[in-house]
């Protein structure tokens, strides 16, 4: 129910409450029936619950089984490593599913103890959470808001609502029906009364109000990222068919009358090769090796699984004020008359002060401030040479502000203000060292001159002064500001960063969407848009315009809308919805509780430094700089992850896929399995280990922010072939090199060894098919491919590693066959690019 459209009559009759509150019955009865005005806490499974549910996926399960299987067959190494991967994993998920639970203790803390409330017509402190529908409650300077209230009666009541909409702003609050959609008859809970007083009726308690609201949204448990889904698919596929396979290669070796032991270890060293076990460590690994990265850049990411989702982002919604522009007011542009009578006004008709760098005071005032400071005119030092004597305070109604000083014995008024007010006080202009008679046509020329401005969604004020009388007091304000000279006019602005507009380019020729989102008036959202690059043909929408359309209408128009003005932040929960409905995957800017809804619902939640805890604990990404910026990079830096996950499942599956058909095929033809049981694990450990890692860390390849946003696919289509022709050409190069070392008469040892060494070689070559293109390959690739090599010279010619991985010594002329057959593979990666084509 929209209250503040109701008056107060009407808001008690429908309350069945009055001016007098309730009775202590009567709110008995209530609370039985409303409950107690608290947040309710889903109820959530016990820590151990949680963890045990961890291993319910099918891949951990299959790692599970690999493991006993590595230990009942004595690799305790392997078994070891999956173990670790198994635990690492379980711990991930754990901490990530208590993110909504800290977001909502952050909600908790935040809530009231004590309100003081009118019962049976007499004033009373309660404990907040027994407050119900229909308490009429006064509201003090200092108190904590304890519900959501219709006010009855105002005294000047001052709210700071920054703990719900993450904006300082003060907002003054009266009793009066409002026709539209503000807010200024209400107060919300755990808003904060920073002066004056007032007398409420609670209209909303716990979870009906509006923080409960955003409560319940927030509790939700996060919902698998798509590249969660995949790798969890692609277990299972790979898992369901390493059972196939090695049912297959045991019931044909078993009528082939292999030895039973012999054959079922190397049914199960083929299930442990062909489960990609290693894929979640690498992809943990990599992920966590990205957080790292983008923590130097300013953005934190919370969340694993985020780094990789920001690689996909197709629209970026942002705020304005600090995340596009400096969230610092600075003098932008002037008309002044008299440059050093300007500044003077600037500096001493000012409360404001700088205190290391930093702004104290209004906004405003410190812009101007600023601006006289760096003409050379320093307020301290002006203040000792030109003293205020008086001074009549900036209000609302008045919307100027004047300091008498006195110059050399004399006495002059300083005002600065709202133009259209200054200006009427004005009789005379000065211009340059001579003061003359303000006309028409110079008030013509200053008002053009206004328009101008404030068409550029400039803050404008005008400066004026006049020098005293000797014998004019100081008592009537009025008499005080009239007859002022007018000196000129200050247009002052919260500046676009510099590096907005350049990520804004960025991100148009990366296929990204940028829509700004922003609680100022059209005018203001669309000379920053247009300024930065994101308005480009006038599509803007204001709160009042969305809130007119239905759902459908919205979702035909969303795509196209570029600014949002004067939303508010639950209007942003619909923004993302109509987004996400038209197959967008959004990263959203918030820092208000407000906006923790809205950074749930976004693919990417991101927060700014200077947000709530409850912002930050709902968002996925934080950013420490509260830059636009910041995130493109993240962007970047999320899209050369998601790279690098495709080249190490393109490697991973090819080993898996060459492994598979060399044994399947030798058992088919009739020729003895090729590997041995430890070696088809120390292929899996080659597979697993330094080469597919280092492809983890590959560099972002050459305009890989000139492409559109991927799909999220980690076996795309020219994966997909790459990986079948190459396991083809592994299979094929191992099994003729194996056939003709038999055939040429030579031992099965030596021939084993042969084919085992060309497979491991197959693999540390495949590694530069799969590195980024465009880049030198990082050091961590070169160290891992020569790491391998010498191990896999250690298994061939250490006598203690031969009796392990039964090999023997093999010549140089097998090493140049073994090479060559093996470099067959770059022929594979040229033939599948044709075939793409």
């Amino acid at each position: 129910m929209k209250w503040q459209n109701k008056n107060i009559e009407d808001v008690l009759k429908i309350l069945n409450s009055n001016n007098n509150g309730l009775s202590s019955e009567e709110a008995q009865k209530r609370q039985d029936i409303h409950g107690k005005n608290e947040l309710v806490e889903e109820k959530k499974p016990g820590p151990i619950t949680k963890l045990l549910g961890q291993f319910k996926d099918f891949l951990i399960i299959l790692l599970i089984i690999a493991a006993i299987a590595a230990a009942l067959i004595g690799d305790i190494i392997d078994a070891t490593v999956i173990v670790i991967v198994i635990i690492l994993n379980a711990t991930v998920g754990f901490v990530q599913e208590n993110r909504a639970e800290n977001a909502m203790e952050q909600l908790k803390n935040i809530t009231c103890s004590e309100a003081v409330v009118i019962r049976d017509n007499e004033p009373r402190k309660i404990i907040a959470n027994e407050l119900t529908i229909g308490d009429v409650v006064i509201l003090e300077e200092g108190d904590i808001i304890p519900a959501d209230f219709r006010l009855l009666k105002s005294y000047d009541l001052m709210v700071d609502g920054s703990t719900i909409t993450g904006e300082s702003k003060q907002s003054k609050k009266d009793e009066n029906i409002l026709s539209q959609n503000k807010t200024t008859n209400l107060a919300f809970m755990d808003s904060y009364v920073i002066s004056g007083r007032a007398k409420a009726v609670v209209v909303e308690i716990g979870m009906n109000t509006a923080i409960g609201k955003i409560a319940e949204i927030i509790q939700g448990k996060d919902q698998k990222t798509p590249l969660q889904d995949r790798i969890h698919g692609l277990g299972k596929l790979m898992g369901l068919i390493a059972i196939m396979v090695c049912t297959g290669v045991f019931t044909l070796q078993f009528f082939k009358g292999t030895p039973l032991v012999i054959n079922f270890l190397t049914a199960v060293s083929l299930a442990v090769a062909a489960v990609p076990e290693g894929l979640p460590a690498i992809m943990t690994l990599t992920l966590a090796l990205g957080m790292q990265k983008m923590a130097k850049s300013n953005a934190i990411v919370r969340k694993l699984l985020a780094v990789e989702t920001l690689g996909s982002c197709t629209t970026i919604c942002t705020d304005k004020t600090g995340t596009l522009t400096k969230n610092k007011m600075t003098v932008h542009k002037t008309k002044i008359n008299s440059p050093e009578i300007a500044f003077k006004i600037a500096a001493l008709c000012n409360n404001s002060n700088i205190s290391n760098g930093k702004i104290i005071g209004d906004p405003t005032d410190g812009a101007m401030l600023v601006y006289a400071d760096e003409n050379g005119y320093n307020r301290k030092e002006l203040e000792i040479k030109y003293k205020r004597i008086f001074e009549i305070p900036l209000d609302s109604e008045r919307k100027r502000m004047t300091t008498v000083n006195e110059f050399n014995g004399n006495r002059y008024v300083l005002t600065k203000g709202a133009p259209e007010i200054i200006i009427k006080q004005c009789n005379s202009i000065q211009e340059k060292d001579e003061i003359k008679q303000l006309n028409n046509e110079q008030r013509k020329e200053i008002f053009d001159n206004l328009k101008n401005m404030t068409s550029q969604a400039l803050r404008v004020l005008a400066l004026a002064y006049r020098k005293m009388d000797n014998n004019e007091g100081l008592d009537d304000k009025d008499i005080i500001e009239n007859n002022l000279i007018y000196v000129g006019l200050v247009g002052i602005m919260d500046p676009p960063r510099k590096e907005a507009k350049e990520a804004v380019y960025l991100c148009e020729k990366a296929g990204i969407n940028v829509v700004m989102i922003t609680g100022d008036n059209k005018d203001t959202a669309m000379a920053i848009a247009s300024e930065i690059g994101i308005l480009k043909d006038g599509n803007i929408l204001t709160g009042s315009q969305l809130d007119k359309l239905d759902d459908n209408s919205f979702k035909a128009i969303v795509e196209n809308i570029q600014v949002y003005a004067r939303v508010f932040p639950q209007q942003k929960v619909r923004i993302v919805e109509a987004l996400k409905s038209q197959g967008h995957v959004v990263a959203m800017t918030g820092d208000g509780v407000n906006d923790a809804p809205a950074l749930k619902k976004a693919a990417i939640g991101v927060a700014m430094g200077s947000s709530t805890d409850v912002a930050k604990e709902s968002a996925d990404m934080l950013l420490q700089d509260d830059n636009f910026a910041t995130i493109v990079e993240a962007v970047k830096e999320g899209r050369t992850i998601f790279d690098n996950i495709k080249r190490f499942v393109k490697f991973q599956l090819s080993t898996n896929i060459g492994a598979i058909l060399t044994i399947t095929i030798a058992s088919l033809i009739n020729l003895p399995i090729p590997f041995n049981p430890i070696q088809i694990l120390w292929i899996n450990i080659i597979m697993d280990g330094p080469p597919a890692q280092s492809l983890g860390v590959e560099p972002s390849e050459e305009g890989v922010m000139e492409r559109k946003p991927s799909k999220r696919n980690i076996i795309p289509k020219k994966n997909l072939i790459k990986i079948g022709i190459a396991g083809i050409v592994m299979s094929a190069g191992t099994l003729l090199l194996y056939w003709y070392e038999l055939s040429s008469g030579r031992d099965i040892i030596t021939a084993m060894t042969i084919a085992f060494t060309v497979f491991v070689i197959y693999q540390i070559f495949n590694v530069f098919n799969c590195k980024a293109q465009g880049t030198t390959p990082n050091k961590t690739l070169f160290i891992a491919v020569l790491a391998s090599l010498l191990l896999q010279l250690c298994v061939i010619y250490l006598p203690y590693l031969q009796a392990i991985f039964k090999t023997i010594g093999i010549t140089i002329i097998d090493w140049i066959i073994i090479i060559l057959m093996a470099s067959t593979i770059f022929l594979s990666e040229f033939i599948s690019e044709k075939v793409i084509k």
